[in-house]
């Protein structure tokens, strides 16, 4: 097991065929530099790929106002050291200021049904952002406690479709060194 700083891994440069990150970027301040770091991974002619998501878009329905506000403490508690909860959208921009070619991407829309974890994972990361929430003061433990509970109830429930993010997949290749 190699361990390290994914904006400098301290690996040799165009050491990979392929350079993957998948939801890492929405997590971290400057996602730019992990980004260049991959590309300085990849062999001349290699791949960078990524898989983020944007949460503009989720959904669950039929709608319920906990929902609502567990969602809006999600934002303003998971952006508070400069993660990016929309940077799905902006992958393809960031790999062409990264100097990538041959560009693709891919977007899924997942609906997940009862029993399965991405079901639950806005829920269960205000669950894990609750130092955070307190520190911040987005709401109290009861109010948690509650928005908690009605969310997770709602979710229980096959027939609620419940969409929490956008996946937007994207790669590029590293152009081939001139000659």
């Amino acid at each position: 097991m190699i361990r390290g700083d994914a904006r400098h891994t301290g690996l040799p440069s165009g050491s990979f065929d392929l350079v993957h990150a998948r939801t890492l970027l929405v997590t971290i301040p400057e996602p730019a530099e992990v980004l260049a770091e991959m590309v300085r991974l990849a062999r001349p002619g290699g791949w960078v790929a990524s898989q983020e998501p944007d949460v503009e878009h989720a959904l669950c329905y039929p709608p319920l106002p906990a929902w609502d506000r567990l969602s809006e403490i999600f934002l303003a508690a998971f952006t508070r050291a400069g993660a990016d909860p929309h940077i799905g959208r902006r992958l393809t921009e960031m790999y062409r200021q990264a100097g990538l070619a041959d560009i693709q991407v891919q977007v899924h829309a997942g609906a997940y049904p009862v029993g399965h974890s991405r079901r639950t994972v806005i829920p269960d990361l205000v669950r894990s952002l609750r130092p955070v929430i307190a520190q911040r003061g987005l709401a109290s433990d009861g109010e948690l406690d509650e928005v908690d509970r009605a969310v997770r109830r709602h979710l229980d429930d096959p027939d609620t479709l419940m969409m929490p993010h956008l996946l937007v997949a994207v790669w590029g290749r590293k152009p081939a060194r001139a000659s």
